[in-house]
């Protein structure tokens, strides 16, 4: 039987369902993350504790819809023009958000996001269509604890950051690296295959939602557009309610201590992250750096300086010297 003789199944709402609701809930997490840019939130408030959770969790999901997608559409035989068409869509829309972050935030833009993973995965998930479900789950496993033991300096290259086993995380606003997010997508593959296999995906199939759904529905059909578009407008609004009723002031030092604590603890303890911080805020202000970097200025002489302090700083808390600062 020719790919054109096959049956067409019928769209699983469920899905479609599950997506938007994905949608809303990064909505929901991008709009707390434009509040803490626009001062009306602590700095950090989303990179830790609950919201980072949420984001986590977020980004599973889509990742596993990614999974039960591509099985269910490519499962039996592969729609190589709609694939190759999807697959286009995708990889535009991650340069975009690539080109515009580097313009918006250079400083921490979006290099492999959930797109460029999403864009990634989709070709790396077709080689795991045809095999049992059982090899994608104990591939997925492998792929989750694979940042706990193959970390090495080989993968510090900027240009193998999207592996993910590098020994630090870079800065970026999104960083959905191969190394683990590439499990919830064989975990998704594995799932829709079993769902196939003992009959589960024809009574979800059979399953429609009330009207309650529509907008989840329309969202979760309109995914990529939903994407691009939200957080522009999220942004508007979160500027629009600025100009009206504008964030309370904060003590600039207050501010720089916690978004220093809140990005060290990404790679370090907690206690090492106070000490720390501690030392950068007593360093920059003794050097006059503090004043300059509230200022917005940049360049490439005061970059060296705030380096040279963290470097000076790390050796400083990791073996207990003496220094100002640790509150």
């Amino acid at each position: 039987m020719t790919a054109t003789d096959q049956p067409k199944d019928r769209r699983i709402l469920s899905i479609d369902v599950a997506r938007g609701v994905a949608l809303i809930a990064m909505a929901i997490y991008h709009g707390a993350w434009d509040l803490e840019m626009f001062g009306y939130l602590d700095p950090g408030t989303v990179a830790h504790g609950g919201w980072k959770m949420f984001a986590r969790c977020i980004a599973s999901t889509f990742l596993f819809l990614v999974g039960v997608s591509l099985f269910l559409a490519h499962g039996r035989y592969i729609r190589w023009r709609g694939f190759a068409i999807r697959l286009a869509m995708v990889a535009a829309a991650a340069a975009v958000i690539t080109v515009a972050t580097w313009f918006a935030t250079p400083e921490a833009f979006i290099f492999f996001g959930i797109l460029h993973q999403i864009a990634l995965a989709s070709v790396l998930g077709l080689a795991f269509l045809r095999l049992p479900a059982l090899v994608s789950l104990v591939v997925a496993v492998l792929v989750i604890l694979a940042p706990l033991y193959l970390r090495g300096p080989v993968f510090d290259h900027p240009a193998l950051w999207w592996v993910g086993l590098s020994t630090t995380n870079p800065r970026s606003n999104d960083y959905v690296p191969l190394f683990p997010w590439f499990a919830p997508v064989l975990i998704g593959i594995a799932a829709a295959r079993l769902a196939t296999d003992y009959g589960l995906k024809e009574r979800l199939a059979a399953i429609r939602p009330g009207r309650w759904s529509t907008p989840l529905l329309f969202a979760g059909r309109h995914s990529l557009a939903f994407y691009l578009i939200h957080q522009p407008v999220l942004i508007g609004l979160v500027w629009l309610a600025a100009q009206i009723v504008p964030p309370p002031q904060a003590d600039p030092e207050v501010g720089f201590n916690r978004e220093c604590r809140a990005s060290c603890i990404e790679q370090r303890d907690a206690t090492f992250c106070t000490a720390y911080c501690g030392c950068m805020l007593e360093s920059l202000r003794d050097d006059g750096s503090l004043d300059r970097i509230f200022a917005g200025e940049s360049g490439t002489e005061l970059q060296l300086q705030v380096e040279q302090h963290a470097l000076a700083c790390t050796g400083r808390t990791d073996y207990g010297l003496p220094q100002g600062g640790t509150q």
